[in-house]
């Protein structure tokens, strides 16, 4: 790798010195590098500035006590000299690359000073040698330092590069001599350090500047450069430039803040650090930019009536059939991709898209899309009261306004959630793992197509960009709701990082059967396989099988345990059951296990209050089922246990929006809020309070003049004697 460290990361901010905590940080960070075996080159400017001081020092100590307390006049005639940049520079490259030698020294690591003209580019044979010293050097694990010879290089000279385009049209800088050596060496990876984050949309500070944490080659004309560094000759746009001209013949590059904590290594270990250049499709837009349009989008979406909103669904879920052959091609790319990863093949599964789940997600969305048509889910009227005599208050559902959907390897989620967003007149910003971004990609632009045919394709975007989840998680005045949908790791992140922003989903998906003593067995041993062979990496399969201890006196432990491994089940032993097993499944290593596999945990209990006492207390308040055909023992089950989903002889598969009946759903939520369990259309309305009176005041009824009423009114107002 290349890195090229600035003038103005080198230099104080006042000019005066080298900034030495900061070079030393950065040292560090490339002997770390290099002591792993990384083959590292570094650019540095700085010998100039370094030589300014020098010089001034040395006019201080030559001159007479008068012209000493003029100081300043005296240094700036000598800065001002034509003569002074080439001095300046022969002065402080000496100093420069001592101090770099007794740095590097306290590493262990030796350093080599390569200094090169702006010419030496543009000759085959000094590009040959060059390219040689540099990798020679590299073979010999030393670390060679590059600087341009400024004491024979006029700062004003730009020496253009041959027309076959095999290099870049000019070196002015070490910016683009940096990106010379990086193509030149054929780098992985081209580091700019600089002194602010990265590229700006506008000038850093200035209001509505946001940072681009990805941007692609060509698109410099969308962005607002300020001025340079006034200790630098390159500034953002050249630094732009370079790297654009390194990517663009392969060479991977991030322009970063030198100083920021850790910025190398954190870039080397795949964080999200400076702007990362890319060739994918990307935005100029700011994430806020995307919320806001989401925003304007549900307004849209909102002014619609139930019957055009219905329409939109028709012919999404139309194109889902229409388009599957696409979609399924995208998908076969991201599962080939996934595999060589080796990815979990729970997570392999669930990325998996099928024409069955297409035909599935296409009939779900024709339900939502029925429903709207036959009654509009928005200004429903949920509540009329007459507070006094021509004053009266309505409480109506409305759209929570913006929602965002983090979801992992499941494609089929973007389809099922944007067309529950589109019902409710909610705004959607969605971000998918990268493991299914074909996938998303081509079931987005679906989405968008069926949007387009009411000109609301604001309202759902797909964030495809690098921001990472905390970018996304600062927006807290932009999203009204975050819907995490992935692995319990991914949820719980989600969760602590919200900052106030409200959390619907559920972490784990911790499934109990239970079989009482009173069960039909054929029914447990049908149920007990259905709800943890179905589908074993859904969050609401079963991942402990609860046992009456009675059933331990009979054959049914047995056979169901056959049964399971039948199946290709991992047996494991609760600690009750695990002590009166001579020979049986080894013991779990938790009773708070999510296996999302074909392998779950038996235990014995006393009985159903013992059962609803185990259920509670381990498991993740998702789905719990009972098998029993004692009504009174079924009561107790479903009124204590206290998940968002309690079954009686029902397997807990059925624990989704689709088999509720609710079209879709965009999540499980285990949350004691208004939303539990499968959330579907009423999961994503809230509701707001409207009355209408004729110039009421509260004054009025302060002093008796008039009186509450607070009377119910029939919620439809045709029933209501007051409305007639």
């Amino acid at each position: 790798m290349v890195v090229k460290i600035g003038t103005a990361v080198v230099t104080r901010e006042d000019g005066c010195g080298l900034a030495l905590g900061r070079l030393a940080s950065i040292v560090e960070q490339v002997s770390q590098l290099h002591n792993r075996g990384k083959e590292v080159l570094m650019v540095t400017s700085g010998a100039v500035a370094f030589g300014k001081v020098r010089l001034s020092r040395a006019v201080r100590l030559s001159m007479s006590m008068r012209e000493t307390l003029s100081y300043r006049e005296a240094s700036a005639q000598v800065n001002t000299k034509k003569s002074s940049f080439g001095t300046s520079a022969a002065v402080g490259q000496s100093g420069l690359m001592a101090l770099y030698d007794a740095m590097f020294s306290q590493f262990g690591v030796d350093i080599a000073q390569v200094l090169v003209t702006k010419p030496d580019f543009y000759h085959p044979e000094s590009r040959h040698w060059l390219r040689q010293t540099l990798l020679e050097l590299l073979s010999l694990n030393i670390l060679p330092i590059i600087n341009t010879n400024d004491a024979v290089s006029s700062p004003t000279t730009i020496f253009e590069g041959p027309s076959d385009g095999s290099l870049i049209q000019a070196i002015t800088d070490n910016d683009s001599l940096a990106a010379h050596l990086a193509v030149e060496i054929d780098a992985d990876l081209f580091i700019a350090m600089t002194n602010v984050d990265g590229l700006y949309t506008l000038p850093p500070g200035q209001e509505g500047s946001k940072l681009l944490h990805s941007f692609s080659p060509g698109l410099e004309d969308q962005v607002v450069f300020g001025e340079k560094s006034s200790v630098g000759l390159g500034g953002m746009k050249s630094k732009i430039s370079a790297a654009s001209w390194a990517f663009e013949r392969g060479v991977s590059a991030v322009i970063c803040n030198a100083l920021r904590e850790g910025a190398i290594l954190r870039i080397i270990n795949g964080m999200k650090v400076g702007t990362f250049f890319t060739n994918h499709e990307t935005t100029i837009e700011p994430l806020e930019t995307l919320a806001l349009n989401a925003k304007e989008g549900s307004g849209i979406l909102e002014s619609l009536t139930g019957s055009q909103r219905g329409a939109i669904l028709r012919v999404l879920a139309d194109l889902l059939v229409k388009k599957s052959a696409a979609i399924l091609a995208a998908n076969c790319e991201d599962i080939k991709e996934a595999a060589a990863a080796k990815l979990d093949a729970s997570l392999l599964s669930r990325l998996s898209l099928t024409d069955a789940k297409l035909e599935g997600l296409a009939c779900g969305i024709r339900s939502i899309a029925l429903r709207c048509e036959k009654e509009d889910v928005l200004r429903q009227v949920k509540r009329r009261t007459l507070i006094a005599d021509g004053l009266e208050l309505q409480q109506i559902t409305v759209p929570i306004g913006v929602l965002l959907v983090i979801f992992e390897s499941r494609p089929d989620c973007l389809p099922q959630v944007a067309s529950l967003a589109i019902a409710t007149g909610n705004g959607l910003l969605l971000k998918g793992g990268k493991e299914a971004h074909r996938s998303n990609r081509a079931l987005y632009g679906l989405v968008q197509e069926a949007l387009a045919t009411h000109n609301a394709e604001r309202a759902v975007s797909l964030v495809s960009s690098r921001e990472d989840v905390d970018e996304i998680l600062s927006m807290r005045k932009h999203i009204d709701l975050i819907i995490p949908r992935g692995s319990s790791e991914l949820v719980r992140t989600i969760q602590e990082k919200a900052q106030g922003i409200p959390v619907l989903g559920h972490s784990e998906g911790i499934c109990h059967v239970y079989v009482d003593k009173e069960a039909d067995l054929e029914m447990a041993y049908k149920i007990v396989r259905d709800a943890k062979c179905d589908y074993p990496a859904a969050c609401n399969a079963m991942e402990t099988l609860l046992l009456h201890k009675d059933l331990m006196k009979t054959e049914f432990f047995n056979k169901m345990c056959s049964i399971l491994k039948n199946e290709g089940v991992v047996v494991n032993a609760g600690p009750r059951l695990h002590e009166q097993l001579t020979f049986g499944p080894p013991e779990a290593r938790s009773l708070k296990m999510e296996y999302s596999r074909l392998e779950c945990a038996i235990e014995v209990v006393d009985d159903v209050h013992q059962a609803v006492s185990h259920v509670n207390a381990y498991g993740s308040g998702h789905t719990d089922v009972i098998v029993t055909e004692n009504g009174e023992t079924a009561e107790t089950f479903l009124r204590s246990v206290r998940s968002a989903c309690v079954f009686h002889n029902a397997s807990s598969r059925f624990a989704d929006g689709y088999r509720f009946g609710l079209g879709a759903e965009v999540g499980i939520s285990t949350a004691r809020i208004h939303a539990s369990g499968p959330v579907g259309l009423e999961g994503l309305l809230i509701t707001k309070w409207q009355i209408r009176g004729r110039g009421d005041a509260v004054a009025d009824f302060n002093n008796g003049e008039r009186k509450y009423l607070h009377e119910t009114l029939p919620a439809n107002p045709a029933e209501d004697e007051h409305s007639k």
